[in-house]
């Protein structure tokens, strides 16, 4: 009897603090309609949950997703949830873009400045977490490539329609394990020395660094720019982490009670997209919906000037 008891107080106390949890969880802002949302790997996790909502709030989502059968299954699946308005306000779209390679970034920009009048809100979602070694079709680390040189090719291509759009935003999801990484200029790519985990930490203090530089450029023009950390959010990022057989079940119960769902994790994507509260402020770093305070080293305006410079080189903006 003793078991059962104590599984049901577990369940009960689990239930309490998920209840809480997600009445902390702010509210929607007010109407999107009439803007233009580019979200990157919008078809799992955070980039479809927020994609729901921005849809929700009438706003024109382009999904841009490497795989684009699973993108297609996810709009529809959106479309389902959220449901068709009668005005016609809101609309999913699916485009292709591989961040691991620079050519399908180029022409994922191409169709989309060949397409589209305007563009509000530029969400660098998409990621990739502790993989194992391997490289982008360019020969970057696939971390790296991915997480930085894939999105910061990305914004720098659709500054100009961005700037066109003023007031707009750009919104860049970093992870609180950038406290962990470091930028090696002599190792960017990881040829002497390779650790996952590092590495992941190096391209979300990456993102950091370069929210905060393109902040500084941006300044009058009407673009702001703000990075984020989600939290720890149950989401398939974690698909390259080895769980022992034994504990997944254990990992499983832990994380339904504590990790966020990616609607909850995708709050501060939201409202750094959506929000009146955050018009016009930039070069900030939040999380659940607050500004947050950054180490020194993600303040460095010497780090992510040179980082800036390389990245300009590492993806053919500069020769």
């Amino acid at each position: 009897a003793a078991l059962p008891a104590l599984v049901l107080g577990a369940g009960l106390l689990v239930a309490a603090w998920r209840w809480l949890r997600g009445a902390a969880r702010p509210g929607r802002g007010g109407s999107m309609r009439g803007k233009t949302v580019i979200i990157t790997g919008a078809n799992s996790g955070l980039g479809r949950a927020a994609a729901a909502e921005l849809l929700r709030m009438r706003a024109r989502v382009i999904m841009g997703c490497r795989d684009r059968a699973r993108a297609e299954r996810a709009a529809r699946e959106i479309r389902a949830e959220v449901g068709e308005r009668a005005d016609g306000a809101g609309e999913l779209v699916v485009r292709e873009l591989d961040l691991a390679s620079l050519r399908s970034v180029r022409a994922f920009c191409h169709r989309v400045l060949q397409e589209e009048s305007r563009l509000d809100v530029l969400i660098n979602n998409a990621g990739i977490f502790q993989c194992p070694y391997m490289k982008t079709e360019d020969g970057f680390e696939m971390q790296f490539g991915v997480n930085h040189l894939g999105h910061f090719l990305l914004t720098n291509l659709l500054l100009g329609l961005l700037k066109n759009s003023a007031p707009s935003r750009i919104v860049v999801v970093s992870s609180k394990l950038y406290k962990y990484g470091e930028i090696n200029f002599e190792d960017l790519n990881s040829e002497i020395s390779y650790n996952k985990s590092f590495c992941y930490s190096r391209s979300k203090l990456a993102n950091i660094l370069f929210a905060r530089e393109l902040a500084r450029r941006l300044e009058g023009t009407g673009v702001t720019v703000n990075s984020l950390h989600p939290g720890i959010v149950r989401t398939n990022l974690g698909r390259h982490v080895n769980i022992p057989l034994l504990a997944k079940p254990l990992f499983n119960l832990v994380s339904w009670a504590f990790f966020k769902t990616p609607l909850e994790g995708a709050q501060t994507s939201i409202y750094l997209a959506s929000s009146p509260d955050v018009e016009g402020v930039s070069g900030k770093y939040f999380g659940d919906c607050k500004e947050e305070e950054l180490l020194p080293k993600a303040m460095d305006d010497l780090v992510a000037r040179k980082l800036w410079d390389i990245s300009e080189v590492m993806v053919g903006l500069l020769k």
